[in-house]
């Protein structure tokens, strides 16, 4: 896997205090799972996949360094895609992974060895 493990250790600090998570080997980077939920992914070199509301994409992505996901030439709904760059400041770290973590936790509950990996 070559994804940014400093990145994953700050995640992983970030959600240091969630109930329910577990981490696993997902699209050549590390996912953050909440009770079965991805929310957040270090997702190779590229930054962090954040899961989001497909209703606030257009304003998340907004700010600069966020894009939709795009995987296999095709935009994900309820993803995106935060560049490296913007993730150096903590705060702004926290805030993309508490959006990931709110979208988690309003799911509902999954299945013991079920994982969900796209949209709502």
């Amino acid at each position: 896997m070559t994804y940014d493990r400093e990145l994953a250790d700050r995640v992983r600090a970030a959600l240091s205090t969630e109930h329910g998570v577990s981490e696993k080997a997902m699209f050549g980077g590390l996912a953050f799972l909440l009770d079965g939920a991805m929310a957040v992914a270090v997702a190779g070199q590229d930054g962090l996949m954040v899961r989001s509301d497909p209703a606030r994409a257009d304003e998340l992505t907004a700010a600069d360094g966020v894009t939709r996901m795009v995987m296999r030439g095709r935009e994900l709904d309820g993803w995106l895609l935060v560049r490296p760059d913007v993730l150096d400041d903590e705060d702004a770290l926290h805030r993309w992974v508490a959006t990931g973590r709110d979208v988690a936790r309003s799911l509902p509950p999954r299945r013991a060895g079920s994982t969900r990996s796209s949209g709502r």
